[in-house]
């Protein structure tokens, strides 16, 4: 028997598949937030992750998820050769012409061409498992080996059924991908998804340029959202003799640039403000940035709290005085959604899509990237003022509840995929 695929919500929508390369995942909860949501909404969505993952720390909506989510890899070589042998047999004809499709699809270089066989042999397992679970709908996050796998797995679909019977989509985030476009293979992506879907209008916008205007129509709009409720405003009472806490939360990798806030905080402390900075998060970088805070003469005011679950993160945002985000390069940081979420001012960098959601002197206070001094300027300019803090936070949150709202950002993306599931019905409709 089939299993039921019905969303919580008693609506019946069109089965999603959403091909991930892990999940869940500490830095991936925005992907885990647009599930649950949909799910809630009525749209029954399945979840391949590529790689089994099991996070260092977890919530308890990660524990539910990982229950719950299919592990493409690792498999057994019997399963493998036999999930393969049952594609072949199901159409040798389709199975040929996939694998000419992934290697005629791939990059140039050698090493390309190994990662698209690889690609191809994960997307038949993903193939048999939609095929059982009737699903025809796959959505894969970032440009990454998800896109990849869902890719072939849907055209592998449409060479057996047909071209109106499988679909794919992506969303675009906009941070890695657009450091190696050839390596991601956007453009050929971008042609060939039914639906793109951007987390902001400086996304889209990049992925417009490199393809043909016709293709530009299918690329959507959708901010990634938080759950207002889980970050509620939170009180703030006044310092006493305390310092003003900033807080950055994030992997500990280049582009983020925490080592520039560990410059600013040491900037600060010289000035004769008391000051101290909470890191949040795991990465490469973490004994480089604990050698910088030791250089700097500020480690004994800099807290490197680790990985922290999403069910301990809102205490660090109810604590914070001001919020800092000073990344290289970002899509819309998610940690910055809830830190506004919860009221708090912020300091970023004003690049990529982040002047979407934070308005210059508003709900915080934009810097040019890698600017250690500037950042300073502005983190002392709050740290100065708690009136700003507090209308800078109070407009931040009425921000986020009109455009990051994480039930309102799911129902446009399951807008979005019933308008594709439809237009698939038209088109097999007018064939018939």
């Amino acid at each position: 028997m089939k299993p039921d695929l019905q969303g919580t919500s008693g609506a019946r929508h069109s089965p999603t598949a959403y091909v991930v390369s892990h999940y869940p995942a500490l830095s991936h909860t925005f992907i885990q937030r647009e599930i649950v949501s949909l799910r809630a909404l009525g749209t029954p969505v399945d979840v391949y992750s590529i790689h089994r993952t099991v996070p260092d720390v977890m919530s308890s909506t990660d524990a539910a998820e990982l229950a719950s989510t299919f592990a493409v890899l690792p498999i057994s070589p019997g399963k493998l050769l036999g999930t393969h042998a049952r594609a072949f047999l199901r159409s040798p004809r389709a199975y040929v012409r996939t694998l000419r499709y992934a290697f005629d699809a791939a990059p140039r270089g050698a090493r390309a061409l190994l990662w698209q066989f690889f690609y191809f042999v994960e997307a038949i397992v993903v193939w048999n498992r939609c095929r059982d679970r009737g699903v025809r709908h796959l959505h894969a996050h970032f440009a990454n080996v998800g896109s990849d796998v869902a890719w072939l797995a849907c055209q592998f679909g449409r060479f057996v059924d047909g071209d109106d019977a499988w679909q794919w989509s992506f969303t675009m985030h906009g941070c890695m991908e657009f450091w190696d476009v050839e390596r991601f293979n956007l453009a050929r992506k971008v042609r060939a998804a039914d639906l793109v879907i951007a987390i902001s209008d400086f996304t889209r916008a990049q992925l417009m340029g490199f393809v043909e205007p016709e293709h530009w129509d299918k690329i959507e709009v959708v901010h990634c959202g938080v759950d207002l409720d889980r970050y509620p405003v939170a009180q703030r009472e006044g310092h006493g003799n305390r310092p003003v806490e900033i807080l950055c939360v994030g992997r500990l990798s280049p582009e983020k640039g925490q080592a520039l806030v560990l410059r600013a905080i040491a900037d600060l402390r010289r000035d004769g403000r008391s000051v101290c900075l909470t890191l949040v998060g795991d990465g490469p970088l973490r004994s480089q940035l604990e050698d910088e805070a030791r250089r700097l003469g500020i480690a004994e005011h800099v807290t490197f709290a680790g990985a922290v679950d999403q069910d301990a993160i809102p205490a660090f945002y109810e604590r914070a005085d001001v919020f800092c985000q000073p990344s290289f390069m970002e899509g819309i940081p998610v940690v910055l959604m809830e830190a506004m979420a919860t009221g708090l001012p912020v300091v970023s960098s004003g690049v990529a899509g982040i002047p979407e959601l934070v308005v210059e002197n508003r709900s915080g206070l934009l810097i040019p990237p890698g600017r250690p001094t500037l950042l300073a300027a502005a983190l002392g300019r709050l740290v100065d003022s708690p009136e700003s803090r507090r209308s800078f936070g109070e407009t931040g949150r009425t921000i986020v509840e009109q455009e990051f709202d994480a039930s309102e950002c799911a129902a446009a993306v399951a807008g979005l995929f019933d308008r594709l599931a439809q237009g698939a019905d038209r088109e097999r409709s007018r064939r018939r």
